[in-house]
């Protein structure tokens, strides 16, 4: 299975939307899509805090 690029993830993302989808609605998909995308890179490079270190670092603020 060929990784999609992209462009082409953009683009089925944008398809699976409304036909009412505005602008707004299609920039944000693309920016939660790509924030996923982000985790999902840092996770694979072990690039992450455990929960417990995230919920400590929280109750010190």
């Amino acid at each position: 299975m060929q990784a999609q690029t992209a462009k082409q993830e953009a683009l089925n993302a944008i398809q699976r939307l409304p036909d009412t989808a505005d602008m707004e609605e299609i920039m944000y998909r693309l920016y939660v899509l790509e924030n996923i995308r982000r985790g999902q890179q840092d996770a694979s490079q072990n690039k992450t805090q455990s929960a417990e270190r995230v919920l400590r670092d929280i109750q010190s603020w």
